[in-house]
């Protein structure tokens, strides 16, 4: 007998290939935080000799790391699978978690290269952003997964309100990547205190400004959004994702400004990262609730 997964638990897959891509961020960033960037000087090996080593602090957490993802593997290769042995099969869902497929390996790649090139802040910038596309393809995959088989997507909103949102996504996009300067600039480079990694030439004034600027733009788009919902009746579903982004968008703003002029601590810039990439989650998922499923028209004889 044939294997067949029910839509229902297809959604559970998709769901958790969310959680992990979301907890390889934070392990990711805790490794730089840590100053175990270079816990383990090779790939894939801890180091020329062994493939696991704990004997120093920053090994570990390096090994750690590098446990959760081979849990995002997994994760990833059954939300694949299980876009096949869905039951029915549907071909968007196929398509969109082989991209799912294709960016893991990348990203192992990638994080080869940044152990490789001794944390090369373009390497380092790269491993982030990747991350950041593999979790909005899992958040399309996964919303796409709820779409009912037979009713196909459709724009439910008026033309304003979909560039808007779109807006909204470009702009916090756009802060994601100018946050990645400022990271390459600053301090907490994950390497050893005092061993000395390549970092961007520019001034951490410069790139927080224009990293601020991206969120400040982003920020108001969505305020703008939220003024046009009033005056549109396609859009009151609209209201709460965008609540959502708004929450989010504020409290990452806050803490951003309160890293800045505390000397950047790596507690806050630990949640800094969370709420980073927790705001673009909500900017995909703004994005999404653009569009509902819509009942196919009877076929007229």
């Amino acid at each position: 007998m044939a294997l067949r997964v029910s839509p229902s638990r297809y959604r559970i897959a998709t769901f958790s290939a969310i959680v992990v891509l979301f907890a390889i961020v934070i392990t990711g960033s805790l490794v730089r935080l840590t100053e175990s960037g270079l816990g383990c000087d090779d790939w894939p090996n801890c180091n020329g000799t062994k493939v696991i080593d704990v004997s120093s602090k920053h090994a570990s957490i390096e090994q750690v790391n590098r446990l959760i993802t081979g849990v995002v593997v997994v994760a990833v290769v059954v939300a694949a699978l299980g876009a096949f042995f869905r039951s029915p099969r549907r071909r968007d869902l196929m398509w969109l978690s082989l991209g799912l497929v294709l960016g893991v390996p990348a990203q192992a790649v990638l994080g080869a290269i940044v152990v490789w090139s001794h944390l090369n802040p373009f390497a380092v910038q790269g491993h982030f952003l990747l991350s950041m596309v593999l979790l909005a393809i899992a958040m399309v995959l996964h919303r796409r997964a709820a779409v009912p088989d037979d009713e196909p997507l459709r724009t439910i909103v008026d033309r304003k309100l979909r560039v808007l949102s779109w807006a909204v996504a470009a702009a916090t996009a756009l802060a994601l990547v100018a946050g990645t300067v400022v990271t390459g600039a600053g301090p907490h480079s994950g390497s050893v205190k005092g061993e000395p990694v390549g970092r961007f030439d520019i001034e951490i004034p410069t790139a927080a400004l224009a990293h601020s600027s991206a969120v400040w733009c982003a920020l108001i788009l969505a305020f703008v959004l939220g003024l046009s919902l009033r005056k549109s009746a396609s859009g009151r579903h609209l209201e709460s994702p965008l609540t959502t982004f708004l929450g989010l968008g504020v409290a990452q703003g806050a803490v951003g400004y309160i890293q800045y002029f505390s000397d950047v601590p790596v507690q806050l810039v630990a949640v800094h990262v969370a709420l980073a990439t927790g705001v673009w989650l909500a900017a995909v998922h703004l994005v999404l609730s653009t569009s509902n499923a819509s009942p196919k028209r009877p076929t007229v004889a």
